[in-house]
């Protein structure tokens, strides 16, 4: 066994209990306080993995974790928040059971975050130098990222590579996402009697279903483009014409050329009444990780996994966005997927494998090093 594989086992046992302290304390995106604790949790754990304070600042209200550089050369990124709210862990406690690691939030990502710790403390125990690398670990990933998305633009203006260490597919990395948009729309009418005199309204609900089934026609299932209206509410009382109705569009694309075509699309459609009016608010939210952005990182991987002696790395795209989009949108070579081995990412089964964190710090230390010693064109 390669030696840095077996300082990774050793480290295992550790892992294992930071991860369950991780995902003991709570932190749904919504509940400030809880970020706030979890950020204080996370930059302790930092602290102890990696020999020297992490410092948490406050963004537009989100805390975020940051250690080394203000502009390290490899960054790497995670957040702290879950789609999980306070209390799960009444139904969902944390457990190792038949080497699986469950909990609110344990796949997505807190073994992901102890993974990437123990593979900064694996290159600091071979001596290496990693004062370029920076950890950047942000409290509002799952609504969006608004708040963190500034401090993520700065932390990469001198990055070479960006790994991000949200959960595998699988075990497989992610070298490409769909870019997502999001559309809030409002269709303004006019309310009436819908007994009496419904012809004097202007139905808000008939505008929204004119829109919809007109999106039916966006999608291109060719171009991997969806178009999907989700929520919809509508009208105040069972006889008035409806005088607002409110719609939500989901929109997933895996090129930034197909996300502005439905921008336009969205944009540029009329009502059906000239006195009825459409306001728009939302657009494109995270371009898409092209392909291009991970290809030379994905083959430095590939390479650290065979020296490991690790089976086949393997890559996948997928639907959903991360934070990866943002770097790989500003030009920096970027690698998502890192994080925890397992399944079931905002669904009750969430687990993580415990055995493959070790092989996936030592895969994270390698990836690490080789980019310190140029191996990624700038």
């Amino acid at each position: 066994m390669p030696q840095s594989l077996e300082s990774a086992n050793a480290l295992l046992p550790r892992m294992i209990e930071a991860v369950q302290l991780l995902v003991r304390t709570e932190s749904p995106t919504h509940d400030l306080a809880a970020c706030a604790n979890i950020a204080e949790v996370a930059a302790a754990l930092t602290g102890e993995w990696l020999l020297s304070p992490a410092r948490i600042e406050v963004h537009d209200g989100c805390p975020v974790l940051r250690w080394g550089p203000e502009q390290p050369r490899v960054l790497l990124l995670g957040h702290l928040d879950t789609v999980w709210p306070a209390g799960t862990l009444s139904r969902l406690p944390a457990q190792l059971s038949d080497g699986q690691l469950t909990g609110p939030g344990v796949f997505d990502m807190k073994a992901g975050i102890v993974q990437a710790l123990a593979a900064v403390a694996l290159l600091i125990s071979q001596g290496v130098d990693v004062s370029a690398v920076g950890l950047l670990l942000t409290t509002d990933e799952e609504t969006g990222s608004r708040a963190s998305r500034g401090v993520i633009a700065a932390a990469i203006t001198e990055a070479k590579a960006v790994l991000v260490f949200e959960p595998s597919a699988g075990g497989a990395l992610k070298t490409e996402r769909k870019g997502t948009s999001w559309y809030r729309i409002k269709f303004h009418g006019r309310a009436a009697h819908a007994g009496l005199d419904p012809e004097r309204g202007i139905n808000a609900t008939v505008e929204a279903a004119a829109f919809v089934m007109a999106t039916a026609t966006w999608g291109d299932q060719g171009a991997g483009t969806t178009v999907t209206p989700t929520l919809l509410h509508a009208g105040t009382t069972s006889n008035t014409v409806p005088v607002l109705a409110e719609l939500t569009l989901d929109v997933r694309a895996w090129t930034a050329t197909e996300q502005q075509r439905i921008d336009a699309k969205v944009r540029t459609w009329r009502a059906n009444h000239p006195e009825a009016r459409i306001e728009i608010d939302g657009g494109i939210d995270r371009p898409p990780l092209e392909s291009s952005a991970s290809l030379e990182l994905f083959a430095i991987a590939q390479q650290v996994a065979q020296a490991l002696g690790l089976p086949e790395l393997q890559s996948c795209a997928v639907g959903g966005a991360s934070d990866g989009n943002l770097t790989a949108a500003a030009g920096v070579a970027t690698l998502d997927g890192l994080g925890a081995v397992g399944d079931g990412a905002h669904a009750d089964h969430e687990w993580a494998l415990a055995s493959a964190m070790a092989e996936r710090a030592a895969l994270t230390a390698g990836i690490i090093k080789a980019t310190l010693n140029g191996e990624v064109n700038d």
